[in-house]
């Protein structure tokens, strides 16, 4: 079993860095089995190709217009998602759209695909998520956390030491 956890987003841009967020939330507090790995995939398009490839879950979190409130999370899934983004929400996402149906022209498309996607409220030259956005993390880290145990994956929570050093 190969499973990508890949975030995608630019940090430069508000609330377009929330799929780099959730992933980032992921690798902090949940331990994971040698065979998913996370990944930051910041603004890469075609770079991605090699490391997408042959995976049985690819699991994709992004910031997404979905036309629902800021701070909706929306969770789509395998053919769906090439389809979702003709819709730009910025242009990393034609490289995203390409590199999906490149692994489908070369027989490399993943065996399962989800989306977890925030709606943001702002995709303005900034540093930092907007209050909406950032509470859409848990909710979206929730989405995920499903998409691992579909596939048979339990996240298990990282040990939190408290203010006494136990």
């Amino acid at each position: 079993m190969r499973i990508l956890v890949l975030g995608i987003g630019n940090l430069l841009l508000g609330d377009e860095a929330v799929g780099v967020r959730i992933v980032e939330a992921l690798e902090q507090r949940y331990n994971l089995p040698a065979h998913v790995e996370v990944l930051d995939g910041g603004t890469s398009g075609m770079e991605l190709m090699e490391v997408m490839a042959h995976r049985d879950h690819l699991i994709v979190t992004d910031a997404v217009l979905t036309g629902s409130a800021p701070g909706s999370v929306a969770v789509l899934h395998d053919d769906e998602i090439p389809a979702f983004f003709s819709r730009k929400v910025s242009p990393h996402q034609l490289g995203l759209c390409d590199v999906l149906m490149a692994l489908r022209l070369t027989d490399e498309f993943p065996r399962r695909l989800t989306l977890v996607g925030v709606v943001p409220e702002s995709l303005e030259p900034r540093i930092g998520l907007t209050p909406v956005v950032t509470q859409a993390i848990e909710p979206a880290l929730v989405q995920v956390l499903a998409a691992l145990r579909h596939s048979g994956v339990v996240a298990e929570p990282k040990e939190v030491a408290n203010a006494d050093g136990d």
